[in-house]
Order: structure tokens, then sequence, then C-alpha cells
């Protein structure tokens, strides 16, 4: 049997491990960022009626234009949106993939502001796209004028602004964005996955599209719909950014039955968002109770919390896998993320993490 070493691999991947957090069954895992949530019965019910329906035709092709689903996230974003500016794939990753494809590609380079989200290198990287690893300012934030010094340094095809970033929480003010956007002419990417959890008043870039062609905001069913296991992203824009994205999409690239599971949830949007306060309140708690254990730790607009002050994190991660929860280390040095689960969730790795602590 062959290894990887032994096959024509292209030079640039050669060495390199793919992206994966740990996988492990444990009691509590709050390592990926899911929704730890379970669907509501009535919700499962309808998707399960939609994907009735959607079997008996499954002879054909998908609608190749996933127009009923496009419709449908417009509905949900409101604004102003149509179905014109709405485009989805499998998951944020192959909304964003798609796009370093259509604007990335071999001569140029895409720019991110780091510790941002690690698939981003990635998805360069594997669409023959430069990446070019940015800084942050104090505490993982972001100001106007050293993002638009960077991309001025840099000339990017593609800038890509996390917000909230994640591994970090950071939230992401709109005139980084504007700034952004007018010192680049090329394509300017809010991923905004968590943004369902952010507080109440926050202001999102969709709100900045109108008259901003090359502005692109990426978003995801998989956070605040516990919605992970269907893969289902999507991003809003002017027409000419979907019609470009036509040009690199597979053929069909949507299932019937993805289609038809992610319609049926956002018919559902109001019961399934119902978790959303119920997460962020315990992102806010632990936000007040890991300083108190002396962990410091940074605002946070997502359904997780980075918390500093760990001597070993390798180590604690394993004092707590051993405990029953998983978290994750995100290599960055000192620090720990865990995921905002159930209130149950939430008391048991409080508990655990009390019972590590140096007294």
């Amino acid at each position: 049997m062959a290894d990887l070493a032994d096959l024509p691999l292209r030079d640039d991947l050669r060495g390199l491990s793919p992206y994966g957090a740990p996988q492990t069954t444990v009691p509590i895992a709050l390592n990926v960022n899911e929704n730890t949530h379970p669907l509501p019965e009535i919700v499962a019910h309808g998707i399960v009626t939609s994907l009735a329906k959607a079997v008996l035709t499954l002879n054909r092709y998908p609608d190749r234009e996933f127009t009923a689903l496009r419709e449908s996230l417009a509905n949900y974003l409101g604004g102003g949106l149509s179905a014109t500016n709405l485009w989805a794939a499998n998951g944020s990753n192959e909304i964003l993939q798609q796009l370093f494809q259509a604007f990335g590609g071999p001569g140029r380079a895409a720019l991110g502001f780091q510790p941002t989200y690690s698939m981003y290198p990635i998805l360069a990287r594997g669409t023959g796209t430069g990446w070019i690893g940015g800084s942050r300012d104090e505490e993982f934030r972001l100001s106007p004028d050293s993002a638009v010094r960077q991309v001025r340094e840099h000339s990017p095809s593609i800038v890509i602004l996390c917000s909230p970033n994640n591994p970090t929480g950071t939230p992401l003010s709109s005139d980084v964005i504007t700034a952004v956007y007018d010192a680049t002419d090329g394509i300017v990417v809010v991923d905004e996955a968590y943004a369902e959890f952010a507080a109440a008043g926050t202001a999102s870039a969709l709100e900045l599209l109108p008259g901003r062609e090359r502005l692109v905001v990426s978003r995801t069913m998989s956070k605040a719909f516990a919605f992970a296991g269907v893969r289902l992203g999507y991003l809003a824009a002017d027409p000419a950014v979907i019609d470009a994205l036509r040009l690199v999409r597979l053929p069909y690239h949507l299932s019937s039955l993805t289609q038809a599971a992610a319609i049926a949830a956002l018919d559902n949007a109001d019961i399934l968002l119902a978790t959303v306060a119920d997460i962020a309140a315990q992102r806010d708690r632990l936000l007040a109770a890991l300083p108190a254990l002396g962990y410091p730790v940074l605002p946070s607009d997502a359904n997780f919390v980075l918390f500093g002050g760990v001597a070993d994190p390798p180590g604690m991660f394993g004092e707590l896998l051993a405990r029953g929860i998983l978290v994750r280390d995100v290599g960055i040095p000192g620090h720990l993320r865990v995921t905002a689960g159930t209130e149950a969730e939430v008391t048991a790795f409080l508990a655990a993490l009390t019972d590590i602590t140096p007294r």
C-alpha cells in the first residue's frame, strides 16, 4: 500500500495535514462552535415531510439555480434583498472556496488578519491563491487605519474580514469594512458566520451592500439555525458577483435534499432562532465566570469565548477531555476556546475548570 509521499502530489501540498478539529465521542462537546441545542421536534417533523416530498423526485437533477431556496434566504434577511442577491452552497466554506476560485487564483493574493479562521489560508492554497497573513491590533482588534495600511501595502485581490472574528470573538465595526472597501479595487468578503449571536442593535455588513458591488457578506445556517449537519452556507452580494460564481460552481452543486431541508428550516426560522438568546446568555455567563477563576477574556459577539491565562493549553485540554469535556486548542499561546453550550453543559465545564484550576 502506498502512502501520501509516494503519490505525484502538488509540491505545495507535500508535508501538510488536512484541516479538522479532534473528533471523539464525549458527553460534552464544546469545541467546534455548534449549536448544541437539538432541533425542536415540530421543526424536525416539518423537515422530514419536506424531505419525503423531495425523495420522490430524486431520479431528476435538482434545481440548478435553487430559486425557491434563494427566495427563502432573501425573505429571511430582508433589507430589500431579492433572490438575485443571494447564493448558497454546501456550507460557508464552499461559499468561500467559490469566491477564491472566481476572484483569486495564480498570480493573485488574499489578505486576512490573523489570528482568524484557519480555513482561509487553506482555501487560498487549494485555489492557487497567495495568502497574506495580516496582523491585528492589541486585544485582537482591528482598526480602520491598521486595516487600510495593510491593504495598501499588499494590494490583494481579496480581503476577508471575519465579523465577529473566529477564534477570538472580536467584534468588527462598520468603519473598518467601509475603510477597507474604499482602499481596494478587489473583492471584500465579510464572513458573518456568527452574526445572529451579536448584541441587539449591532450593525451587519448587509446594510453596507447598496452601491458596493465588490462587497460580499457570507453567512451560514450551521450555527444559529442548529443546522451544521446539513451543510448550508450562503452569501448576499450584487447580482454580478452571483454571475461570477456561476462560472466556477459545479453543476447541480446543491442536492434536492439539502434544498428541501433548508427551505423547511427557514420556514421555521422563528422557532429555530429561539435558542440564540439562551446561547448568548451562556456566552455572557462564561465571560463573567472565567475571569473570576483567573482566566481573562475579551468581549465576544459569537457563540464562543476565547480565554487566556492558560499556562499549559495542551495539558488543560487533556484534563478537560479526561472529564468528558472537549474544548478547542486554537494554537494561540496561553489560550483555549470554548463554545457556549446549554446551561447544563456550561455548568459542567465551569465545574471541571474549577476543579482543574490551581488554588
